[in-house]
């Protein structure tokens, strides 16, 4: 038995058709993380995960100017060159292999962003890491000492400037697009519970005021769905912290029945079948039996794959042609 919750539809759905922009905290990476998994069409975080709206913002006007990371960017930490921007995905002991790295994923994101039909950005916590040296907020703190760092609650005004020049950067490039604002329900528990909350509130006061603001702009309550719908640590790994499969999968049914359109969701649970027989891994590949269950989904992939040329099927062809 679980508390109803109203959660507004956008009167144009996602769609198959559409090019899918995710960016933020670690949740962003489930909803996005499943749509991709689903073959939409997606960019995920293309500097890795990020926390608070300052990194956020930051980041999605690098990509609109497409700006071009230098020498002068990067520092040498822990035997690695790292970028304050970029998750340590992108950090490496050679300099100009890291840059390459990021300037690659810059220009891809600059690239999307020009005819991105929606943008999910999942915001994760208020709190901003900014050097001590000289005031930068960082995206990432690659393990630096805490002393190098000053820890700021960001005021929801500091929060609503930041985000609002970036969607008014990001609708002067690209008119069409559609943004869904989400709050991560991972609890940032090492901020301190009260703190925690105080973060999350501002981030949500922040966002509404923007979705009341911008027409093109929604709410997907993520966060009120664990927090008040599901209510109960059953639905949370072990470490009290992070939501559990079960969790994530509820979230990721009710952004579906809210965001995507009819169409779209006959398609889903068609490719979601291919998905899992793809995952499948059979203790005697030797038998006919396998290999009938091989040869039905190349053919069943094969002529949804016609039906659907924009779509990408090619390693699970490959692997069923095998």
């Amino acid at each position: 038995m679980f508390l109803d919750i109203d959660i507004k539809s956008p009167e144009v759905k996602l769609n198959y058709a559409n090019k899918i922009f995710v960016i933020g905290s670690c949740f962003t990476e489930h909803i996005g993380g499943r749509l991709a998994d689903l073959k939409f069409s997606i960019l995920q975080n293309p500097n890795g995960i990020l926390f608070d709206p300052l990194s956020v913002s930051k980041n999605l006007i690098s990509y609109i100017e497409n700006k071009k990371y230098g020498a002068d960017d990067l520092l040498y930490l822990n035997e690695l060159w790292q970028s304050w921007a970029h998750h340590s995905l992108f950090s490496g002991p050679d300099q100009q292999l890291v840059l390459n790295k990021i300037n690659e994923s810059q220009e891809k994101a600059h690239q999307f962003l020009q005819d991105a039909d929606w943008m999910i950005i999942t915001l994760g916590s208020s709190f901003s890491y900014r050097l001590h040296e000289n005031g930068v907020a960082v995206a990432n703190c690659h393990r630096a000492p805490g002393q190098w760092f000053e820890k700021v609650l960001l005021p929801t005004a500091d929060t609503i400037a930041s985000l609002d020049l970036a969607i008014h950067r990001l609708f002067s490039v690209n008119n069409k697009l559609r943004i869904i604002f989400t709050v991560s329900p991972v609890r940032h528990i090492r901020d301190g519970v009260i703190e925690n909350n105080r973060s999350k509130a501002r981030l949500i006061e922040a966002v509404h005021h923007l979705v009341n603001k911008y027409e093109k702009l929604y709410y997907f309550p993520a966060y009120e769905i664990v927090i008040d719908v599901l209510r109960d640590y059953r639905f949370y790994d072990i470490d009290l912290v992070h939501p559990n499969y079960a969790a994530t999968e509820f979230v990721f049914e009710k952004f579906r029945d809210s965001f995507i359109d009819e169409e779209g969701k006959l398609m889903m649970e068609e490719i979601r079948k291919f998905v899992t027989a793809y995952r499948h891994r059979p203790f005697q590949p030797a038998t006919a039996a396998h290999r009938q269950f091989m040869k039905t989904n190349l053919e069943r992939i094969q002529q949804f794959q016609q039906k659907n040329p924009h779509l990408d099927f090619s390693k699970e062809i490959s692997y069923f042609s095998a």
